[in-house]
C-alpha cells in the first residue's frame, strides 16, 4: 500500500532535548524527522508530536518544534502513545487511517504505538531512518519486529516521494531538494 497525503497523518514521537543526544545517529534522525514534518506541512498532512515526561526529558528539540503547527505537541507518560486518550482523540478526529511514525526510541516508544494503531485498523508506516534507539541493535530489532507484524517499514525518501505523487509539480521541486 502506498502513502497518500489525503489519507495520512504524521506522528512524531519523543524527539526531545535530553533524549536525542543519547541516540545512535540522533543528528541524522532529527534531519529526517525535519524532512517528514516539512513534507507533511507542504502536503497538508496533519502532524502531531509527543513528549514523554517533558519535565524530566525536556521539550521537543527546537529545530523540530519550530516546524510544527501550533498546539500540536501532546505530553504523555505511556510508552505507547496510542494508549493516551488525548492523542487517540486527536488521531481519530483527523479521519485519516494511514499513520506515518517517526521518532525515538524505536524499540520503546515507536514500536508499541505502531502495533496498537495497527490493531485499531490503521495502516501503519514506520520511517525507520527517522527513528533511533540508544543502541543500533535495538533499532534493528524493532524494525524486524515491525516487519514481522506486517507494519510497513519505509524510509524518509519513500514517504516524501509517495506524498508528492508526481514529478514536475511545485511540490516535487520543493520537497525533492530536502532529500538531496
Amino acid at each position: 500500500m502506498l502513502i497518500y497525503p489525503a489519507t495520512s497523518l504524521l506522528l512524531m514521537i519523543d524527539m526531545q532535548e535530553r533524549l536525542l543526544p543519547a541516540m545512535s545517529g540522533g543528528a541524522q534522525v532529527e534531519r529526517n524527522c525535519s524532512i517528514l514534518v516539512r513534507a507533511a506541512s507542504r502536503k497538508a498532512v496533519p502532524t502531531v508530536a509527543t513528549e514523554q515526561y517533558p519535565k524530566g526529558l525536556g521539550r521537543t528539540v527546537s529545530g523540530l518544534s519550530d516546524l510544527l503547527p501550533e498546539n500540536s505537541i501532546v505530553e504523555k507518560l505511556e510508552f505507547s502513545c496510542a494508549r493516551n486518550a488525548a492523542i487517540m482523540t486527536w488521531l481519530e478526529a483527523t479521519g485519516r487511517r494511514q499513520a506515518v511514525l517517526c521518532g525515538v526510541e524505536a524499540h520503546v516508544c515507536v514500536l508499541p504505538p505502531a502495533m496498537d494503531l495497527q490493531a485499531r485498523g490503521f495502516d501503519v508506516f514506520v520511517a525507520i531512518d527517522a527513528c533511533a534507539s540508544r543502541k543500533d541493535e535495538s533499532r534493528r530489532m524493532a524494525s524486524a519486529r515491525l516487519s514481522a507484524a506486517g507494519i510497513s517499514v519505509v524510509t524518509t525518501e519513500m514517504v516524501v516521494f509517495e506524498m508528492i505523487e508526481t514529478a514536475g509539480s511545485p511540490d516535487f521541486r520543493e520537497l525533492s531538494k530536502l532529500i538531496q
